[in-house]
């Protein structure tokens, strides 16, 4: 049997998947490689061999994430999800009192030299959590107080103790809720309340800030939605990613040849898209956006299969934070919505990011997994 015979009996599951999967770790090598130029030089040492080696470690630990979690029944984690939400609530008090702070915001958790973001572990648990809830709650699901305040809390709870450090990420989270709720067939009327708590819970974090602007980055929000109202340009981080974008043209400039990776903050994160778009043209650039709409497609035809409610919920509700994340961050580099923050799932350079962003993916694969052997049968 041929290496890549064996390979393809050892990986189960939707083959389109996989496919977009490897693609976006290809490509985020080759983009990480070419963005870490600026930090090389910056540390002095003009190497960025150490910063590729890095990332193709994280990398590679991600895929092999990806492997383990898809051999796992999905299932599992829904007998998890109580003990997963308990544990992430706790996770995210902890950071926001006592988290390191980095860019005036209390994101991380340092144990041992190790560093990690739970608002990214938190994504993941809010969405087992409310797939569980819909599955349970099927028959009962138009209830009030049976069905929807079990959901809604949960919900109000993690996006209210991940906005004040980090908006952009809980507007997503929040955002993926409703849209599965909706899938979910929870009433149009609920869902609506659910929005209007949403508001409800943000201006009291905006008054909040009043008092603990420490806590609650109340100036970085109106700053940045500021920006986008009144600057046309954007500010100079979307104006260096416009120009970026349009130096690209449809073909770009080839690889490793990108001059605005020297002028834009974050470019080997936040701001990645506009230098491939630079190198690799606006054809690169409708590539990117095209992997990420084939994996949310593929996903729907996975719940169009799956036997078990919780299956489906499980793997449209993690495809839909991608697909949504993975939007936003393109659409912030047109200026088409305020700077976030957000990284682009599987192509930024980070460890945190990718570590999630692979145990979601190899969690859909395994919707998909035992959708092929249900299908067997």
């Amino acid at each position: 049997m041929s290496i890549a015979n064996k390979i393809s009996a050892e990986l189960k599951g939707d083959r389109a998947i996989w496919m977009v999967i490897a693609m976006l770790a290809l490509v985020s090598i080759l983009a990480v490689y070419s963005a870490t130029g600026t930090l090389a030089w910056k540390s002095k040492n003009g190497d960025t061999t150490l910063y590729l080696i890095t990332h193709i470690v994280r990398l590679g630990f991600g895929l092999s994430l990806v492997y383990i979690c898809h051999l796992l029944h999905y299932q599992r984690y829904n007998k998890m999800a109580p003990f997963l939400l308990i544990s992430v609530i706790g996770l995210l008090i902890f950071t926001l009192l006592f988290g390191v702070r980095l860019n005036e915001a209390s994101r991380w958790i340092s144990v041992g030299g190790i560093s990690f973001q739970p608002s990214e572990l938190a994504k993941i648990v809010l969405v087992i959590h409310v797939a569980r809830e819909l599955t349970r709650k099927q028959d009962i699901i138009t209830s009030w107080s049976e069905a929807f305040v079990p959901i809604i809390l949960p919900v109000l709870i993690v996006c209210g103790l991940i906005a004040p450090a980090n908006l952009s990420t809980s507007m997503v989270l929040f955002v993926t809720c409703i849209a599965l709720m909706f899938i979910g067939r929870v009433k149009p009327r609920f869902i609506f309340l659910l929005a209007l708590l949403g508001v409800v819970v943000f201006a009291g974090l905006i008054v909040l800030g009043e008092f603990f602007p420490s806590l609650v980055r109340v100036d970085t929000w109106i700053s940045r939605i500021t920006d986008y109202v009144y600057n046309d340009d954007g500010g100079y981080q979307v104006q260096q990613a416009k120009i970026a974008i349009a130096n690209g043209g449809w073909s770009g400039v080839g690889p490793g040849n990108s001059i605005s990776r020297n002028f834009l903050p974050y470019v080997y994160a936040d701001f990645i898209y506009p230098l491939i778009c630079e190198e690799y043209g606006l054809l690169g650039g409708l590539f990117i956006l095209v992997l990420y709409v084939l994996l949310f497609f593929r996903t729907v035809a996975l719940v169009t299969r799956s036997p078990k409610a919780f299956g489906a919920f499980l793997a449209i509700g993690l495809s839909l934070s991608l697909t949504i994340q993975a939007l936003a961050n393109i659409a912030v580099s047109v200026h088409l919505v305020p700077s976030t923050g957000l990284t682009l799932p599987m192509i930024s350079m980070g460890g945190t990011s990718i570590i999630f962003t692979s145990i979601a993916l190899g969690i859909i694969l395994s919707v998909s997994k035992y959708i092929e052997t249900y299908d067997g049968q």
